[in-house]
């Protein structure tokens, strides 16, 4: 068994608030992480921990065009603090650590409600403060952290003391809107974030764009001209019969629904049977179908490499929002049925802390998150719309090219796919306990000793994938958005293995990778890339900000993650 401690795994952000640059907010913000209650006139002088102005805004680079119609109707996520984050911080290092008599003992959404999230009463006065002044309550939910809200903008503007404007951007040919302040509610209660107050960045997904489907004459998979299908990776990665999946469920983030002919289609294309229950969610009654301009290649294709890579699991929970990263991932954590989770998304947050305490909850009840790391090579000094791949308590996934043995082969050998997404966060994310132990970064691979490092671990991108995507079938794509949930699938594996040997489910699996990455058994769990670039960084033996440490190496990674 690994043994480590969560101190190597996570920074106990939230009790020691004050002492990251990531968190450079006054010390009162201490008193609403620790859950005490501000008088009314206090509340509104000091406002929210965390920032919701755009500093494009701020600084006025976005000229303002003029108001917003005061009758438009926005969506709005209002996020409550945790409680209790001390006693969380200890939890999880206990949770987390193998020599402790609680290691593996994950939280229900209930026991993590009770010991560490916003209580009751502060939720009920959130939902009666806001319908009060005239504001819909569209959603609530059982852990008590969200409150899903919709609203006038005039209404937002007299509740929350901000000014709505149009703005042009200074970049893109389009305007977005954004408050001219911080948002001050005269509410006793404490508040987190609140989501929804501007759209200066609209998420995109990974998924890159489709190459010439003859142009990789080299490809080994079993799909038409030699592409690749999904089940090609199960046998590539695994490469058994034993797990399939069973009893585990996956969770998907999509910002659109999906089209389920799509799926059955590949299926059928595939000659491949199609068991797994689709269940679509919509977390803020966004629409499951997509109709229209709506494009489903994202949705499809996480839908069909999950299932390829898992095809005996219970359900893959594909959770849907058209504005709402808050939403998705608050009702995965509280509906708390999918351990295993991804999203090929990404985008550029208010601020990259809002999502931290959904997060947490993700760790204490034992979920993971994969996150694809992007398709435009290496991160550039202020490259946008990263996040949520450089956070640290996500799971990033480079990609790579990989070669079989034949159609439905074998794994052969593999290498760095070139538009890997990398780097350094240019979210300026402080590095995590688990990338600073000696071995991790070195001179030779370049990685940063302060801030986070991108990916953790990599799969197959390159452009030799088939998929069935808006009524059509075709190959020639690729991208980080396939490497994502063909990771998710893959714990969905070793998270069967551990429930048949009566052990805990994986849950957060970085500081468990980077302990077998140091160890004797890394070239026995990993694929270990060593040739190959993303232009800046280059594949070295061990970590690199390319591949990570690697690609999951059959059976052996899901035997020490299980022990």
């Amino acid at each position: 068994m690994i043994h480590l401690q969560i101190q190597d795994v996570l920074q106990p952000k939230f009790q020691e608030f004050s002492d990251l640059k990531r968190y450079s907010k006054p010390v009162f913000a201490l008193a609403i992480l620790a859950g005490g209650c501000l008088s009314p006139s206090a509340q509104a002088e000091r406002g929210l921990p965390t920032h919701h102005r755009r500093p494009v805004v701020t600084t006025g680079e976005a000229k303002l065009l003029g108001p917003m119609d005061p009758t438009q109707l926005l969506n709005l996520t209002i996020a409550l603090p945790l409680r209790n984050t001390a006693a969380l911080n200890t939890l999880l290092h206990q949770v987390y650590d193998p020599t402790s008599s609680s290691y593996g003992q994950y939280l229900s959404v209930q026991e993590f409600t009770s010991q560490f999230g916003p209580t009751p009463s502060d939720y009920n006065a959130v939902t009666t403060f806001v319908e009060s002044n005239g504001m819909k309550v569209i959603a609530t939910y059982p852990n008590l952290m969200v409150v899903n809200v919709q609203s006038s903008v005039g209404t937002i503007e007299s509740v929350f003391h901000v000014n709505m404007g149009i703005y042009q951007d200074p970049v893109e040919a389009r305007t977005f809107y954004s408050p001219d302040s911080e948002p001050t509610p005269n509410l006793s209660v404490p508040l987190w974030h609140i989501g929804g107050l501007d759209n200066y960045s609209i998420p995109h997904s990974a998924s890159l764009v489709q190459a010439d489907d003859n142009s990789q004459s080299n490809a080994t998979g079993s799909g038409p001209k030699g592409q690749f299908l999904g089940s090609d990776f199960r046998a590539a990665y695994y490469g058994g019969n034993a797990l399939t999946g069973l009893g585990q469920s996956v969770g998907l983030l999509e910002f659109a629904g999906y089209n389920m002919v799509d799926v059955t289609n590949y299926f059928a294309k595939a000659r491949q049977p199609l068991s797994v229950t689709v269940t679509g969610v919509s977390t803020d009654g966004s629409p499951l179908t997509c109709k229209g301009r709506c494009d489903d290649t994202e949705q499809a294709l996480d839908i069909e490499v999950a299932i390829s890579m898992a095809p005996g699991m219970s359900e893959v929970l594909v959770y849907v929002s058209d504005t709402s990263d808050v939403s998705i991932f608050n009702r995965m954590a509280s509906d708390n049925i999918a351990k295993s989770l991804s999203c090929s998304w990404g985008w550029s947050p208010a601020d990259e802390t809002s999502d931290d305490p959904i997060f947490m909850e993700f760790l204490a009840q034992g979920q993971t998150l994969f996150v694809a790391s992007g398709d435009n090579g290496a991160f550039r000094k202020h490259s946008p719309d990263v996040y949520p791949a450089d956070d640290d308590y996500v799971t990033s996934v480079g990609g790579t090219d990989v070669t079989t043995s034949g159609a439905g082969g074998p794994w052969a050998s593999e290498v760095a796919w070139v538009d890997s997404g990398g780097g350094i966060s240019p979210n300026k994310i402080p590095i995590p306990k688990y990338q600073q132990t000696t071995g991790v970064i070195t001179p030779q691979n370049e990685g940063s000793l302060t801030y986070r490092n991108v990916p953790d671990v990599a799969a197959e991108g390159n452009t030799d994938n088939y998929i069935c995507y808006d009524g059509t079938c075709a190959g020639g794509w690729g991208g980080t958005s396939f490497a994502a949930p063909r990771w998710a699938g893959y714990i969905a594996l070793a998270n069967q293995q551990a429930v048949a040997n009566g052990v805990s489910t994986v849950g957060f699996l970085n500081g468990k990778i980077y302990a077998i990455g140091l160890s004797s058994i890394y070239g026995a769990t990993f694929h270990d890339i060593t040739s190959g670039n993303n232009v800046n960084y280059i594949t070295e033996p061990g970590y690199d900000l390319v591949t990570g440490w690697g690609s999951p190496n059959g059976s052996g990674l899901i035997n020490a993650l299980t022990k």
